[in-house]
């Protein structure tokens, strides 16, 4: 099942899956207060997050989505994705995008993102612009 939820429900799930070695604060970003927070629960348990921000042009943009290992290729993350597209259109957003680990551009791709720009790197790890239209 998805909700919302509050920014700092995210924040433990987005620093076990995302940035294990950072400090809580680490995976805190300073729009959080402003965007949407969805969660999807298995069993009243919160599996996977995601934020969504959407900017005065109607870009959206998602951060900081994440899937409990244990809980990743089971559908949840798919799940919460479309959620995040459909609540975007809602909102009147045009445009959706995202920082993507390089690992993952593949799973973005079957969702219709495309890539954008050269890689880029946050600390060790290199990402890519990922955007669709909506």
């Amino acid at each position: 099942m998805i909700r919302v939820i509050t920014p700092s429900e995210t924040y433990p799930l987005r620093q076990q899956v995302l940035w294990p070695h950072k400090p809580l604060d680490f995976v805190k970003v300073p729009e959080d207060n402003t965007g949407l927070h969805f969660g999807y629960f298995a069993d009243d348990e919160l599996v996977s997050v995601i934020s969504l921000f959407i900017n005065t042009q109607k870009i959206a943009r998602f951060r900081k989505f994440a899937t409990l290992f244990a809980f990743q290729k089971k559908g949840f993350g798919s799940q919460l994705l479309q959620y995040t597209f459909q609540e975007a259109i809602q909102q009147g957003a045009v445009q959706i995008g995202c920082d993507a680990r390089l690992e993952a551009a593949p799973f973005y791709q079957r969702f219709g993102m495309k890539q954008e720009g050269t890689i880029f790197y946050k600390q060790e790890i290199p990402y890519i612009r990922m955007s669709k239209l909506l």
